[in-house]
């Protein structure tokens, strides 16, 4: 899979980022990805209560909560196993960094656009950074394991831009998502130093 052309993301994780954060701290990982997980699985239910009368919109977002929960009890089972213990949630400056990028005001179909898109960046990014952690890490189980949930991220990410472009009205999708990279490019600058699936 290359980010270039189907993730469209326009800065590529430093794979260093395994090596050097993440391999000495994955219980921190654990717990960031698992919190990551449960935050998805909220999204998608706020999604649904934003827009109850778009049918095919709750229908998808309900099959996303059952499985964004599934992969959280899936991270946690390996934190059990690990003789760790799930810990506090943990702040994610990216995702409120890109937060700040989503219209305030407008249109019902600008500001779903604008959600859809939010969640399809975090999707994109976090499958990119599944497939850097799956092909980098020193550790078979967890490189099995975000193979697996990379090419889930990117099946999300999808689905998020298949339902903008359907729901978007007079809404330019690829104009706007196209500014969406060039903000995310900016953001994920900062990022890539901490042992957290967006740090």
């Amino acid at each position: 899979m290359s980010e270039k052309t189907i993730l469209k993301l326009q800065l590529p994780t430093d794979p260093l980022w395994v090596k050097n954060v993440v391999e000495s701290n994955i219980e921190e990982l654990l717990t960031d990805h698992a919190f990551c997980e449960q935050k998805a699985a909220t999204n998608a239910i706020t999604i649904i209560v934003q827009n109850p009368n778009l049918s095919d919109v709750v229908q998808e977002m309900a099959l996303l909560v059952q499985e964004e929960m599934d992969h959280f009890k899936r991270v946690h089972d390996i934190i059990l196993e690990r003789g760790f213990v799930l810990g506090r949630e943990r702040r994610d400056n990216y995702v409120n960094e890109l937060r700040k990028f989503i219209l305030v005001g407008g249109g019902r179909e600008a500001q779903l656009v604008d959600k859809l898109l939010f969640s399809a960046m975090i999707e994109a990014r976090s499958c990119e950074r599944f497939k850097v952690l799956s092909e980098n890490i020193n550790d078979e189980q967890l490189s099995v394991f975000y193979h697996e949930l990379m090419i889930s991220e990117a099946t999300h990410y999808s689905m998020f831009i298949r339902l903008a472009k359907k729901h978007a009205g007079d809404v330019d999708v690829d104009k706007r998502w196209a500014e969406f990279l060039a903000y995310e490019a900016k953001v994920v600058a900062n990022y890539g130093k901490s042992e957290t699936i967006h740090g």
